[in-house]
């Protein structure tokens, strides 16, 4: 990674929200460092980027505390499911929790963040294609999650979705967007590095980009 590259993204997101009629300061560039070590994230931060995204828990536990300690500001996200078990740990370790998918993790979420005094920003994460393997809830099921994470006192920032691979993405960005005004939420995590020009377009506030920053991995 560059910090050209990093530049190159930056500019094609706000081309992107340009395009329409956005700001483009309000899409939040996510760097999913996700499997990557330490020394291929540090070029991004000396580049001054500050918001990235992992998926496992224990990971983020072992990478990213020197790492926040050599770089002030970090923001960490959660983008891999969690166990219910391993929700103390979330909230302790990530700044916004993408994985909101079911009744028993709001309520373990609500449990830890009471105990700790501490509420990462969440994400309701909706199974958009409706693909059994993915996590997600299901899109009928979305209201009823949603107030039970705001009985719960979950501070629900927006709506995440990951569309079907090998698809074109805009309609399922387009739904997740209707979703989200249906529900009053503006938040929008969608879009990763084939399709976050599309997924701004659409109303992306948060787009999850990994291959285009760092190359594929291993």
């Amino acid at each position: 990674m560059t910090s050209d590259t990093l530049s190159e993204i930056q500019a094609r997101i706000a081309k992107a929200a340009t395009i329409a009629d956005r700001r483009p300061a309000d899409v939040t560039l996510i760097a999913v460092s996700k499997t990557h070590p330490a020394e291929a994230i540090e070029p991004l931060l000396r580049a001054g980027h500050r918001v990235f995204a992992e998926n496992r828990v224990a990971e983020t536990a072992a990478k990213w505390p020197a790492l926040r300690e050599a770089y002030p500001g970090v923001e960490l996200h959660l983008i891999g499911q969690l166990q219910s078990n391993k929700a103390a740990e979330a909230v302790a370790l990530f700044d916004a929790i993408h994985v909101v998918d079911r009744p028993s993790l709001v309520a373990a979420l609500a449990k830890a963040m009471d105990a700790a005094d501490r509420h990462p920003a969440c994400f309701v994460q909706v199974n958009i294609g409706d693909e059994p393997q993915k996590g997600g809830c299901a899109i009928a099921d979305l209201p009823a999650l949603l107030e039970a994470s705001r009985d719960a006192g979950l501070p629900i920032a927006g709506l995440m979705c990951l569309p079907p691979a090998d698809t074109e993405a805009a309609p399922y960005f387009a739904l997740l967007a209707k979703l989200a005004r249906d529900a009053g939420l503006e938040g929008l995590s969608m879009g990763m590095s084939d399709d976050f020009e599309t997924a701004v377009t659409l109303g992306a506030t948060h787009v999850r980009i990994g291959s285009a920053l760092f190359g594929a991995r291993a």
